[in-house]
C-alpha cells in the first residue's frame, strides 16, 4: 500500500526537528543560533527576578573620575593603599577589604618603601588582594601564586586549566590572601558568570569573591573553609560540581552549598541594573574614603570591596542586566549570592530533563498538531510553550534552577510552524494545483474527490501500470483542404468535445491534444485496477460517436469523418512535467509510443481499433476480442501481437461469436501452413462480414503465397513459427510496418 507523501514528509521533518533537539541538548552537536537562544532566555529570567533593593552588607570604594581628579591618576602609591586599609579596617572597623586589582609590579625608586609600608598594613588583617590568570601558549607567570585550596584530582581534566598568571609581588603576597578576579565572557560578549575556584599548578585557587566570603565568615566557629564536592562518590569526571562552605555563619546555619560548573564557574546573581546610581550597593568615592570624610564607624562589620567606575581604567563589562556594569559589582553580587544561597545552579541532571521534556513535548504534538484545526494547533502549541515557561521560570525562582529552556520553546514553535505551515497551505496549495491541473483533463466528479482527498494522489513524476489511447481523427488532412480555417476550427472542437465527454464518462486523463489527434490514459492520477477494461469500452463507445456524428454529417450532405485508435498497456513515467515555465501533467515511456504505433496501424489495417497483447490480457472479460496477426512496429526488435475488440462482453452476439470461433480456427489453418483450410475458412468469413478489412488484407496474402514457388513458406510467418530466407523478405514485404 502506498503511503501519503505529504505525511511522510511531515514526519521526516518532524524527526529532523526533534533529533536536531535532543543533539543539542544533549551536547553531542550544539547549535550556536539555540546557544544563543538560550543565552538571551537566561537574560530574560534574569532580569524578571532580579531581588533589587539596597544590600547594605557590601560596599564599594570607587576609583571615579572624581578621586583621581583629586588624588591623581592610577596607580596611587603603595603608602595611599596602605592608609586605605587602615581607614577601612580599623577607623570604619569594616569586615573585609578585598581590592579588584592587582600589585604585579615593585613600587618605583623614589617612590619611598611604599611596599613594605603596604604589607605591613595588610599583615593579620581581613584584606584580599587580587590577581589575575591567564592561559595562553607562553604561559607567562608573575609575582608569587597563592596557595591552593584543594588539591586537583585525577577526574578534574573537565576543568579549565590555566597555565599563567599575573600575582602580586612577594611582600604582598606574604602579606595577604589572594583571590583571582578574572570574569567568563560568552560569545556574545556578556559575562554570565565567572569562575569561583581555578585549576592551575596541580591544585584548586579561589576567587577574590571566595576569599573576600571566606575572611567575611572568619569569626564564624568553626571557621569557614570550602570544600570541593563531586556529583558521585568516587569523583566523577564531570569535575567539581559544589563548592560547599563548611561550619556555621554568624547566625548560627549552616552555610549553603555554591553549586559549580565542571569548570569551576558559577552564573552570577545579578541585583540589579548596576553602577553608582543602580540601587545595588552604596558606592562611596575612595577620595572621601582617604580623606577621613565619612563619620567614624559607618562601615563597621560591611564588606568593602576597591573598584574602579572611572572609563579609563577598562574595568567596565558588558552585563545581561546592563551594556555597561563595573567589573567590580560583578564580585559583589557574587558575594551577596554566595551569603544568602541564590546562586543560580545548572544542574549535571539539566540536559537529562531537557531531553525528557523535549520527548514528552514533541511526541504529544507531533501526534495531535496533524489531526488539530488551526485554532486547536495554536492552542495546544502555545500553551504546550507556555507550561515549559511557567515551570522553567517557577524552578528558577523557587530553587534557583537554571535550567534549559530555549531549545525545548524553539522545538515546539518550529512543530507549530511547520504543522501550520505543511497542513494548511501546503495541503490548501495542493488542492488548489490538483483543480487547476487535472480540471480540463480529469472528470469533474473526480477532480472533486481528489481535492477533498489530496492525501491520495500526487503529481510528483512516478512509474505507473496505465492503458494508453491514441484517437486520431480520418480525413481531417483532406477536409483542411477544402474547409475555411474557422468552419474547420468549429468541426474540430465539436468532435473533439464529444470524444472528450466520452473519455470523461469512462473516467479517462485527458494528455494532451495534437493537431486532429487527442492522447488520454487510463490508471493515473486516479488508480484503477480496471484501467484497461475501461480504455476499451471508451474506445468503442467513441467509434459510435462518431457514427452518431456522421448520421448528422450525412443530413446535411457533409462527407464522413472516422477515427483510428490505439491502445496499450504497461508501464509509463506519470507526473507533472515540463520547464518552469510551463508543465502539464502527462505520461512518457515505451508504453506511450507503442500506443502511438498501434493507432498508426489502424490506417494499415482498416480498422478503427488496434490494442496491444498486454491490453487485451487485461480487459479479457470486458469486451469480445479477434486477434489479427503478429507485426514488427518502428523502434521495437520484437514482434508485437495486435488484436482488435469487436463489442462490449455484453453486446456480444451469437452471429459475432461463430465469426469468432471460425477466425481462430482459421488463423491456426494460417500459422500452420494449412494453406487450402485456410482459404475455405476465410471464404465463409468474407461471406459473413465481407466488409472487414483485414480479412481482405489475409486474403491478399494467401494470393501472395500461391504465387510463390511451392517451396517456400507462405508470409508472414508468425513469431511462433519464424520464417528463413525468402520467407523473411516476404514477411517484410506483406506485413504491415510504421
Amino acid at each position: 500500500m502506498r503511503l501519503h507523501l505529504h505525511r511522510l514528509w511531515r514526519a521526516a521533518l518532524t524527526l529532523l526537528i526533534l533529533l536536531g533537539a535532543l543533539m543539542h541538548a544533549l551536547g553531542v552537536y550544539e547549535m550556536g543560533p539555540l546557544r544563543l537562544a538560550e543565552q538571551r532566555l537566561y537574560d530574560v529570567r534574569l532580569r524578571l527576578f532580579m531581588p533589587g533593593g539596597l544590600d547594605e552588607r557590601i560596599v564599594i570604594v570607587d576609583v571615579d573620575e572624581a578621586s583621581m581628579a583629586e588624588l591623581g591618576q592610577w596607580p596611587w602609591p603603595r603608602e595611599r593603599m596602605a592608609q586605605l586599609v587602615q581607614e577601612v579596617l580599623h577607623r570604619q572597623r569594616a569586615s573585609v577589604i578585598g581590592f579588584d586589582a592587582v600589585f604585579a609590579e615593585s613600587q618605583r625608586e623614589g617612590e619611598g618603601e611604599g611596599d613594605e609600608r603596604f604589607a605591613a598594613a595588610l599583615q593579620g588583617q581581613a584584606a584580599v588582594l587580587g590577581y589575575y590568570l591567564t592561559s595562553d601558549r607562553q604561559g607567562r607567570q608573575s609575582g608569587v601564586l597563592p596557595a591552593p585550596i584543594a588539591p586537583l584530582q585525577a577526574p578534574d581534566s573537565a576543568a579549565l586549566h590555566w597555565n599563567g598568571y599575573g600575582a602580586n609581588v612577594s611582600v604582598l603576597a606574604a602579606a595577604a590572601p589572594q583571590g583571582f578576579f578574572n570574569a567568563q565572557v560568552d560569545a556574545d560578549g556578556i559575562v554570565r558568570s565567572v569562575p569561583l575556584v581555578a585549576a592551575i599548578e596541580g591544585g584548586w585557587r579561589e576567587s577574590l569573591a571566595l576569599a573576600v566570603t571566606r575572611q567575611h565568615l572568619r569569626q564564624a566557629t568553626p571557621p569557614v573553609t570550602p570544600a570541593l564536592l563531586w556529583q558521585e562518590q568516587p569523583p566523577a569526571p564531570e569535575g567539581v560540581q559544589f563548592l560547599a562552605q563548611t561550619g556555621q555563619g554568624a547566625t548560627g546555619q549552616a552555610l549553603p552549598q555554591t553549586p559549580l560548573s565542571a569548570e569551576g564557574a558559577v552564573l552570577v546573581p545579578y541585583r540589579g541594573p548596576g553602577g553608582p546610581h543602580g540601587g545595588s550597593f552604596a558606592y562611596i568615592p575612595a577620595v572621601d574614603v582617604l580623606r577621613s570624610r565619612l563619620p567614624e564607624g559607618m562601615l563597621a562589620g560591611r564588606i568593602v570591596l576597591l573598584g574602579f567606575t572611572a572609563p579609563g581604567l577598562m574595568d567596565l563589562r558588558a552585563t545581561p542586566v546592563a551594556a555597561v556594569y563595573p567589573g567590580v559589582e560583578v564580585h559583589a553580587n557574587l558575594i551577596a549570592g554566595m551569603l544568602d544561597g541564590r546562586v543560580p545552579e545548572s544542574p549535571a541532571y539539566a540536559p537529562a530533563l531537557d531531553t525528557a521534556l523535549l520527548l514528552l513535548s514533541g511526541l504529544l504534538l507531533a501526534l495531535r498538531l496533524p489531526r488539530a484545526s488551526v485554532a486547536g494547533a495554536l492552542t495546544l502549541g502555545l500553551g504546550v510553550a507556555a507550561a515549559q515557561t511557567a515551570l522553567n521560570f517557577w524552578l528558577y525562582q523557587a530553587f534557583h534552577l537554571a535550567l534549559p529552556l530555549a531549545v525545548q520553546l524553539l522545538s515546539v514553535l518550529a512543530l507549530l510552524a511547520l504543522n501550520m505551515i505543511y497542513g494548511y497551505f501546503i495541503e490548501s496549495r495542493t488542492r488548489r494545483r490538483i483543480v487547476d491541473l487535472f480540471g480540463t483533463y480529469v472528470p469533474p466528479e473526480l477532480v472533486q474527490r481528489m481535492a477533498s482527498q489530496p492525501d491520495l494522489y500526487t503529481m510528483r513524476a512516478e512509474t505507473r501500470e496505465i492503458t494508453v489511447m491514441f484517437c486520431d481523427i480520418r480525413g481531417f488532412t483532406s477536409l483542411s483542404e477544402t474547409m475555411p480555417p474557422l468552419q474547420l476550427q468549429e468541426l474540430l472542437n465539436s468532435v473533439f468535445t464529444r470524444l472528450t465527454q466520452v473519455i470523461s464518462e469512462h473516467e479517462g486523463t485527458i494528455d494532451k491534444y495534437m493537431g486532429d489527434c487527442v492522447m488520454a490514459f487510463w490508471g493515473a492520477p486516479l488508480g484503477n485496477r480496471q484501467h484497461a477494461a475501461r480504455a476499451t469500452a471508451a474506445a468503442l463507445a467513441m467509434t459510435r460517436a462518431i457514427d452518431e456524428i456522421n448520421v448528422a454529417r450525412a443530413r446535411a450532405g457533409q462527407p464522413r469523418l472516422g477515427v483510428g485508435i490505439g491502445l496499450n498497456t504497461g508501464p509509463a513515467c506519470v507526473g507533472d512535467m515540463g520547464s518552469n515555465v510551463r508543465r502539464a501533467y502527462t505520461a512518457v515511456g515505451d508504453a506511450v509510443n507503442l500506443a502511438s504505433r498501434l493507432e498508426a496501424q489502424t490506417r494499415e489495417w482498416g480498422i478503427t481499433i488496434i490494442a496491444s497483447d498486454a491490453t487485451r490480457q487485461q480487459a479479457e472479460e470486458a469486451a469480445v476480442w479477434q486477434k489479427l496477426d503478429h507485426i514488427f512496429v518502428r523502434g521495437r526488435q520484437e514482434a508485437v501481437t495486435i488484436h482488435t475488440p469487436r463489442a462490449l462482453a455484453q453486446a456480444g452476439t451469437p452471429q459475432l461469436g461463430r465469426e469468432l470461433a471460425l477466425w481462430h480456427q482459421a488463423l491456426a489453418d494460417w500459422q500452420a501452413m494449412r494453406l487450402r483450410a485456410f482459404a475455405q475458412k476465410l471464404h465463409a468469413l468474407q461471406a459473413i462480414n465481407p466488409h472487414f478489412e483485414p480479412y481482405a488484407i489475409y486474403a491478399r496474402r494467401l494470393q501472395a503465397c500461391r504465387n510463390e514457388a511451392p517451396a517456400h513458406a507462405p508470409a508472414n510467418t508468425p513469431v511462433e513459427a519464424p520464417a528463413s530466407g525468402p520467407a523473411q523478405a516476404r514477411e517484410a514485404r506483406l506485413a504491415p510496418e510504421t
